[in-house]
């Protein structure tokens, strides 16, 4: 009886630390699974609140001049985009950060000119501005299993890019080199590191339907303006400025 009774008693303190062991492994998942639901919360409100405020009109800001991040692509992107800085009061945007893909060789060369002929005409000089390349995350025909690494890479340079250069304005007008920018733009606000303006305009020669890059930046509300050079292109994408054409 004795024995019996040594063995019960092992038996219950046992049963007692099982149970308590048990509490207590499920006492820290539920204070895991709380601390993650607040944190996805705290994320998602604060996602929610760039988005509607990157809907919304552009407000004024007392800076003098914003610094502006225009990116160039292949194909007549380049041609349209420095038509619109024209426009573009440019001493309020500046200083002025150029980017191209790597393998365009062209575009930087365009916006050198560009600016030259800027300086001949206002007779104004001294504006700071920087001519980039960046790397691309897929080139035309590449397999999409060396894309993943390329991608990598691009993405990887876009953020050094962005964090160095510190823009408050995009500029962008098509070539999917800009959609890690936006991303990556985006995703600053979001996390409340930097606050940066994205403007797209659509290519002129998209008359029925936006690009891929268009698309993203529409869908994902990436953009806090997407201006559309075609009406049926505003009917179809409501949220979308129509501005006419550029050309």
């Amino acid at each position: 009886m004795g024995d019996a009774s040594f063995i019960r008693a092992h038996i219950n303190l046992a049963m007692d630390e099982g149970s308590g062991c048990f509490f207590s492994y499920m006492a820290s998942n539920l204070t895991a699974t709380v601390v993650l639901i607040i944190t996805v919360t705290l994320i998602l409100i604060r996602v929610l609140y760039v988005i509607y405020w990157s809907g919304k009109p552009v407000r004024r800001t007392c800076r003098k001049s914003l610094s502006t991040l225009v990116v160039l692509g292949s194909g007549g992107h380049t041609a349209e985009m420095l038509n619109l800085l024209l426009v573009l009061q440019k001493d309020r945007f500046s200083p002025r950060f150029y980017i191209a893909a790597a393998t365009d060789n062209m575009s930087l060369q365009k916006a050198r000119v560009f600016e030259s002929s800027l300086d001949d005409t206002t007779g104004k000089h001294g504006v700071a501005m920087q001519f980039v390349q960046i790397y691309r995350s897929r080139e035309v025909g590449q397999s999409y299993i060396t894309s993943v690494w390329t991608t990598s890479v691009a993405t990887a340079h876009a953020l050094w890019l962005m964090i160095k250069t510190r823009p408050q304005v995009l500029l962008c007008n098509g070539p999917g080199t800009c959609i890690p920018l936006c991303i990556i733009a985006f995703v600053f606000k979001a996390m409340g590191i930097r606050w940066s303006y994205i403007f797209y305009v659509e290519s002129i020669a998209r008359v029925r339907r936006l690009s891929l890059s268009g698309l993203i930046l529409y869908k994902l509300r990436i953009a806090d303006e997407l201006f559309v050079q075609w009406p049926q292109l505003q009917k179809k994408y409501p949220r979308a400025q129509y501005v006419g054409r550029l050309m």
